[in-house]
């Protein structure tokens, strides 16, 4: 019975998010790499992990990196209607209830903790448990306790990352509650960075005094938009302004996919190198925009078929994807120089890893959006 309701939980609250007819382009895959299998076997990967608290010291709270992945994870599991993985990935939670891990949840006033709260937001959509929700709630509204003078949060910081991190929590406050204020709140706060940050090419720096166009920093904003734009009604009157950088966006990045269908480190720059966790998140921001219609399919779909066939050929035997830039800082606050050439090598030589869950969050992300 309990696996039952698991299953049938979420997908109810799936059809809400399914508008157009699957393209073409997203169907008869190659052996090993339909969206189905390759996200039940990273869903696998991130189910059968510890929490980084649990193994390096150095390491005190549940970080952002985890929320992702297990909200992707929590997702796929659904879509894919395996009520084990899905039981098993609520079961995850279990340990942050024990009074003494109760520290491993940051109390901080930061976009990059309070999106904690994305996680019993979903746990409490897919159980039912109310006080999974309640918790989730605390988070989002938290957030808008203190607003700034243009009323968005005061925990913005004009960095491209924050334009996930927020959106994704408010948007998730109201796909559990139905309130249209968490809605407000996300594109209220988005259509403020898109004025702030977004360039003329459509692309956007990682912060007005770190000018360069970073993969994943731009990932973040493609898939915060394409989170909300999921969900923002027609009468939002921030939603033409989103749509319209969205477009504007996507534009940009077809022009700069490399020929493999990979973009890079640096978008903007061929010279860079092939990176993963940026290309995960525009294969998302892709399929969404072409199955909810806000992208030409006839344009957009094989873009995004080239993209995640190569995406899914970095995975390893473990389902760890490779070529992962790491955390990365804005470039002038870690460089402390204001010299465009250092900043330059920065973002050229951050270190890159394997089965880092920057990079396998955006592939759960993707492999979900293929499957609604």
């Amino acid at each position: 019975m309990k696996s039952s309701f698991f299953v049938l939980a979420l997908a109810a609250a799936s059809v809400a998010r399914v508008l157009a007819a699957t393209p073409a382009e997203f169907k008869d895959w190659p052996a090993g790499t339909s969206p189905a299998e390759i996200g039940k076997r990273v869903a696998e990967n991130f189910a059968a992990r510890q929490f980084q608290w649990q193994t390096d010291p150095k390491r005190k709270y549940v970080i952002y990196p985890e929320i992702c992945a297990w909200y992707g994870a929590l997702d796929v599991a659904s879509l894919i209607k395996d009520a084990d993985l899905q039981q098993r990935l609520v079961a995850k939670y279990d340990v942050l209830t024990l009074p003494e891990n109760a520290k491993r949840i940051s109390p901080d006033e930061h976009v990059d903790y309070r999106i904690f709260g994305v996680v019993p937001l979903e746990i409490g959509v897919i159980t039912g448990d109310k006080k999974f929700r309640d918790l989730g709630l605390h988070y989002a509204d938290a957030q808008w306790e203190k607003p700034t003078a243009d009323g968005i949060t005061h925990e913005a910081r004009y960095w491209i990352d924050d334009m996930y991190m927020s959106p994704i929590l408010q948007v998730q406050a109201y796909r559990s509650t139905r309130d249209a204020k968490y809605l407000d709140r996300a594109a209220l706060m988005m259509a403020a960075y898109l004025d702030k940050l977004q360039q003329p090419n459509g692309l956007f720096v990682h912060a007005p005094d770190s000018q360069f166009f970073w993969g994943r920093g731009n990932g973040w904003v493609a898939a915060g938009m394409a989170e909300l734009l999921r969900d923002l009604p027609e009468s939002n009157p921030h939603r033409a302004r989103i749509v319209a950088g969205f477009q504007k966006m996507m534009a940009a990045l077809l022009a700069t996919q490399a020929e493999d269908g990979m973009w890079r480190q640096l978008v903007d720059k061929p010279e860079s190198w092939a990176e993963t966790s940026g290309t995960g998140m525009f294969v998302f921001a892709f399929v969404s925009g072409v199955k909810h219609g806000w992208l030409d399919e006839k344009t957009y779909a094989p873009a995004a078929r080239k993209a995640w066939l190569k995406l899914v050929s970095y995975l390893d035997e473990n389902s760890a994807v490779r070529e992962v830039c790491i955390g990365t800082n804005k470039s002038r606050q870690q460089t402390k120089t204001d010299d465009l050439a250092v900043q330059y090598e920065f973002y050229m030589k951050r270190p890159r890893a394997t089965g880092d869950l920057h990079g396998q969050a955006p592939l759960l992300w993707s492999a979900a959006a293929f499957l609604r």
